[in-house]
């Protein structure tokens, strides 16, 4: 049985590359997952990448997703500051998450400072762009070895 994971992207990720790319970088959501499941695949993880912009999608996703993947990346964008349900939600999976952002949140607007994400995530990695998503399916690859 291979391993999975999976890559959640929350509101406006749909428009990397295009929105404020001296912020966000300027690779596109679909050469990101791309490159989520090229990397992946070199440690033996199926990845699926999806994005929305509902945040009940989102949860419904990570419901979803309970017994049927081994780990979970989330940028979940701007709900990350807002979203007690989703931290609810990665609460009531109890698989590994690794919380992604593209930017330094931390060196940003003060209420972005703040992450209901982070209390229930595995860890978190910010400011490292794309890299960090990669980052991310590799602490999932140790997590889940660990795990046996």
């Amino acid at each position: 049985m291979s391993k999975k994971i999976l890559i959640l992207n929350g509101p406006n990720l749909n428009l990397l590359g295009m929105r404020q790319p001296e912020v966000y970088g300027d690779t596109s959501l679909a050469e990101l997952d791309e490159h989520c499941r090229v990397h992946g695949a070199t440690l033996g993880f199926e990845v699926d990448c999806r994005q929305s912009n509902c945040e009940g999608t989102l949860i419904d996703w990570l419901h979803e997703m309970r017994g049927t993947k081994n780990g979970i990346v989330l940028n979940a964008g701007a709900y990350s500051h807002t979203s007690v349900a989703i931290m609810d939600a990665i609460a009531s999976v109890e698989r590994p998450l690794i919380e992604v952002h593209l930017s330094n949140i931390h060196a940003r607007e003060r209420f972005r400072h703040h992450s209901y994400i982070s209390k229930v995530a595995t860890g978190t990695i910010c400011g490292l762009g794309t890299t960090g998503y990669m980052l991310a399916i590799d602490a999932l690859a140790d997590i889940l070895d660990q795990e046996g």
